[in-house]
């Protein structure tokens, strides 16, 4: 279904890691949820990501010193795939492994490190992001939540949105405004979410599923050492965080391989894979295999800032979307009334949202648009 990547790891090949794969326990409940968990798959999850903890395999590119393998990109691309070909779960989440464990890392302090590094490896304490806003749109240095000084430390007021997993998460990683300069005026806090002041409002989604979450913080009050890093340091920050959620969109193929074979599958069933249709897969076919081998070019160049990553967003995303658009044309009528096709169905409703969610297909354009082929900004 899917090459092999041109590369083992010094560590463990990828024949051992599907061997370790197949024969780990899974949790009754377990399945492969992406990156963000609901509330039932939390249970589940976190088991899987202690057993995992348990035997070296989260946290991979962390330092050893921090409890990590120091692992290559290439390796973690590797054990990435192998999770979705498996159809487990690389971890209970990326948040806290993959995004504020590698902040607090560079940028934290000796407490902070101390205090929530090895909770976060073993799956013991979870993260959430507290980044986007209702009014901020796709421009999240607008933000309006503010951070204000206090003779003990901050006072947080303000509203997030789409923070996925914020239910269920024991922390929150938030962006707020402490100064009026637009990007020199953020600054990144630790929130626990027990605080008093903060109210969590599950989101419905259209496929009934509820992965993102309202935010209200009203006066909510934090200590001096909530602060990571610098005042007005936020933007440096959150750019590290996000050029870390990219490196696993090749792996989107896999689920995809696999939803294209059941399409096929379902239009043989209904007699309805004509020319047009085939054309139609065929097409999709490609631009799965595109994906898969850009994906592969830009982890072995190991620079998981590079503009490659907005190119991958991009295919994968719309690919994503047409694949589950495509879905229409083959179930007609039957999305409403077969319960068989749950999985196919809740695809074909959540398709639509991959070219907005994690960075719209518009921004992703802009930004190679401007930082790579060197043209004029877009006026605003």
């Amino acid at each position: 279904m899917t090459a092999d990547l041109d590369a083992t790891s010094p560590m463990i090949n990828r024949a051992d890691l599907r061997a370790f794969l197949e024969a780990a326990p899974k949790p009754p409940g377990l399945r492969n949820y992406g990156p963000t968990p609901t509330e039932a798959d939390v249970a589940p999850g976190t088991q899987w990501h202690a057993y995992l903890a348990q035997h070296g395999y989260t946290c991979l590119h962390w330092p050893a010193e921090f409890g990590g393998l120091d692992a290559t990109v290439m390796f973690q691309a590797m054990f990435a795939e192998e999770c979705a070909n498996a159809e487990v779960p690389r971890q209970f989440s990326i948040f806290g492994p993959d995004l504020v464990g590698p902040v607090l890392i560079r940028f934290g302090s000796d407490e902070q490190k101390a205090n929530y590094l090895e909770p976060i490896r073993t799956g013991q304490h979870i993260w959430c992001q507290l980044f986007s806003e209702p009014e901020a749109g796709s421009d999240l240095a607008s933000l309006r939540t503010r951070a204000r000084r206090t003779d003990t430390g901050w006072r947080i007021d303000g509203q997030k949105v789409w923070s996925s997993g914020a239910a269920a998460a024991d922390f929150g990683i938030l962006l707020a405004r402490t100064e009026n300069n637009k990007h020199r005026g953020l600054s990144m806090f630790i929130v626990p979410m027990r605080s008093p002041g903060i109210t969590v409002r599950p989101l419905r989604q259209i496929d009934g599923e509820s992965k993102f979450n309202e935010v209200f913080l009203d006066s909510v009050e934090l200590p001096e050492q909530s602060l990571v890093g610098r005042p007005g340091q936020g933007w440096e920050l959150a750019l590290a965080m996000l050029g870390r959620e990219r490196l696993t969109l090749g792996t989107h193929a896999v689920a995809m391989f696999r939803r294209h074979e059941e399409l096929i599958a379902a239009a043989r069933d209904r007699g309805v894979l004509d020319q047009v249709l085939g054309r139609s897969m065929t097409r999709l076919w490609a631009r799965m295999w595109l994906l898969r081998y850009t994906w592969q070019r830009a982890v072995t160049g190991g620079d998981v800032t590079s503009p490659e990553f907005s190119v991958l967003k991009i295919v994968a995303s719309e690919t994503d979307r047409d694949l589950s658009d495509l879905a229409t044309d083959v179930l007609g009528t039957d999305v409403c009334v077969d319960p068989e096709l749950d999985d196919l169905v809740r695809h074909m409703l959540v398709g639509r949202a991959q070219t907005i969610l994690g960075g719209t297909s518009e921004i992703q354009r802009n930004i190679l648009a401007e930082r790579v082929l060197g043209l004029p900004k877009e006026p605003h």
